[in-house]
């Protein structure tokens, strides 16, 4: 991911603006920012100060000009606008910037089931990270765990709960070594997530939960 600890969504939200972000967390912030444009008021206003640092900076010879112009005109904007709904978009499931990235929704995924309760779409490796979306039964509780690196999840669709509280469509949760924790999603129907990690989780609790949270 970034090596940089990425703890809270504002951190997260900094290095978007900056562009240090690898290209699927990239894409986690993007339909974040579709499903909440509010958010879009702080990444805003953290542009509006990087540029106005950048004007303080001492100005230095570049190599290779016009290569590097060429990449900054060529990259994302951090502020991509708010895309007009076409009629097939207003029946889409998962976000723009997460549709673009699979090149399909929901309807199309080709889940493989990884749990009872709990099917996987895995992209694999990607820019460092591993990518993956999630289809969560309503109620399933998965296993206790633990990361061995930083976990973003972008919940799409229904919610979940665990130790710090209430996710639901739109909300970011940032998990790493710290946090150890057992997501339930709420019985009022099934949750849908977009996960990218740096590295494998860890399972934990007690051998009785892990056998019940493994056949849900």
């Amino acid at each position: 991911m970034v090596r940089e600890q990425i703890d809270t969504v504002d951190a997260l939200m900094a290095h978007y603006v900056a562009g240090s972000l690898p290209e699927p967390a990239r894409v986690l912030v993007a339909a974040h920012l579709e499903m909440k444009p509010d958010n879009r008021l702080m990444v805003h206003d953290l542009d509006r100060l990087a540029g106005a640092a950048l004007e303080l900076v001492s100005p230095s010879a570049i190599s290779d000009r016009a290569g590097r112009l060429s990449a900054i005109f060529g990259s994302p904007s951090p502020l991509p606008d708010l895309p007009q709904l076409s009629e097939e978009a207003k029946g889409a499931v998962l976000p723009k910037a997460v549709r673009d990235f699979l090149g399909f929704d929901v309807a199309d995924v080709p889940w493989r089931t990884k749990l009872p309760g709990l099917k996987e779409y895995s992209l694999g490796d990607i820019d460092g990270c591993e990518v993956s979306l999630m289809w969560i039964r309503a109620g399933r509780a998965l296993p206790a765990h633990t990361h061995r690196g930083v976990e973003l999840t972008l919940v799409i669709d229904g919610a979940y709960t665990d130790i710090r509280g209430r996710f639901g469509p739109g909300d970011i949760s940032i998990a790493d070594d710290s946090l150890d924790h057992r997501p339930i999603v709420e019985k009022d129907g099934p949750c849908i997530a977009f996960a990218v990690t740096d590295a494998p989780i860890k399972l934990t609790g007690s051998l009785t939960q892990l056998i019940g949270d493994l056949i849900g």
